[in-house]
C-alpha cells in the first residue's frame, strides 16, 4: 500500500515517514538495526510532534525497516559520548527521554509493529506505545548492565508496562526473551507469524477506527490519570534518570563496558582487560 508523503518535500535520514489514509506511519530506517543516534532521536521527535498536531491523522504505527525494530544505541553514537563530558551527556540523555515522552503522550492511538529485535531503546519505544504486536521470531532485551549502564530513561515506561517484579529481573540480569515470553510478561499485547503480521496491525487499525476521536483521546489520558502518569511528573523523573545515566557513562564501569562493547572483547567484571 502506497504511503502519501508526509511534511511536504522534507526528507528524512533516518526515518520512512508517510501518511496511510487517516494513519501515520513510521519506520526506523538506519542500516545498523536501526539504531538510535542523535539524528534519528531528533528526527523521531519532531515526526511525532508534527503528527500530533495533524488533526487528520487518528493513529500511529511504528515500526522498523529490514530484520530489526531497533537493536537499542549506535556504536558510533556510544563511541562520541562515551568520550563527552557528564554534562553533555545528561543533555544527550534529556533528549532521549523527550522522546520517549513523546511517544507515551502521543494524544491518539499508537501500535508498535514489531518486526524484529528491540533492545534497549528499542524496548522502551514498544513499552511507550498502546498496543504492541511482534512477530513471533522477534527478540528483546535490556541489556545496559552488561554495558556498566542501567535502563534510566525508559524505566518508567518498561516498569509501566511490564510491572515492577519482572523489570527487577530483567534490569538485573539483562536476559535475551523471546515474542512469547514478552507476551508473557505484558511488553507486548499478541504475537503473530511473521507473514501475519501486517494483518494483525491492520486488525487492530479496524478495531480503533471504530472508535470516537476524541474519547479516545480522553480514554488514554484517563488510563495515564488512573496511573498517576502525567507528563509533568514523567518530565521530572526523566531529568533524574537523565543525569543518572550521565553520570554512570563517564564512570569507571560504564566507560569500561563501553570500551568493552566496542572492541568486542569482555568487560573487567567477567574477565576482561
Amino acid at each position: 500500500m502506497g504511503l502519501a508523503p508526509a511534511f511536504g518535500s522534507r526528507m528524512s535520514q533516518t526515518l520512512q515517514i508517510g501518511l496511510d489514509g487517516t494513519v501515520a506511519r513510521i519506520a526506523l530506517d538506519r542500516p545498523a538495526h536501526n539504531a538510535f543516534d542523535d539524528v534519528l532521536i531528533a528526527e523521531l521527535t519532531s515526526a511525532l510532534d508534527k503528527f500530533a498536531r495533524d488533526a487528520s491523522v487518528r493513529a500511529l504505527v511504528l515500526t522498523g525497516t529490514g530484520a530489526s525494530f531497533s537493536a537499542g544505541a549506535d556504536a558510533n553514537w556510544m563511541r562520541r559520548m562515551a568520550q563527552a563530558s557528564e554534562a553533555d551527556n545528561q543533555v544527550d540523555s534529556e533528549r532521549l527521554a523527550r522522546l520517549m515522552r513523546a511517544l507515551n503522550f502521543f494524544p491518539k492511538p499508537t501500535i508498535a509493529r514489531i518486526n524484529g529485535a528491540a533492545i534497549g531503546g528499542g524496548v522502551g519505544l514498544v513499552a511507550c506505545c498502546d498496543i504492541a504486536i511482534a512477530a513471533d521470531t522477534a527478540k528483546f532485551a535490556l541489556s545496559e548492565v552488561k554495558l556498566g549502564l542501567v535502563p534510566a530513561v525508559i524505566s518508567p515506561y518498561v516498569i509501566a508496562a511490564i510491572g515492577l517484579r519482572q523489570a527487577r529481573r530483567l534490569f538485573l540480569s539483562a536476559e535475551l526473551i523471546d515474542a512469547q515470553e514478552a507476551q508473557r510478561i505484558g511488553l507486548v499485547h499478541r504475537t503473530v507469524e511473521a507473514g501475519r503480521l501486517d494483518a494483525m496491525v491492520e486488525h487492530e487499525l479496524a478495531l480503533l477506527a471504530k472508535g470516537a476521536p476524541q474519547a479516545q483521546v480522553e480514554a488514554k489520558r484517563l488510563a495515564f490519570a488512573m496511573a498517576g502518569m502525567t507528563r509533568a511528573r514523567a518530565s521530572a523523573c526523566d531529568g533524574d534518570n537523565a543525569a543518572l545515566i550521565a553520570r554512570l557513562r563517564v564512570g569507571e564501569e560504564g566507560q569500561a563496558g563501553l570500551s568493552a562493547f566496542l572492541d568486542k572483547r569482555a568487560p573487567f567484571w567477567i574477565g576482561g582487560k
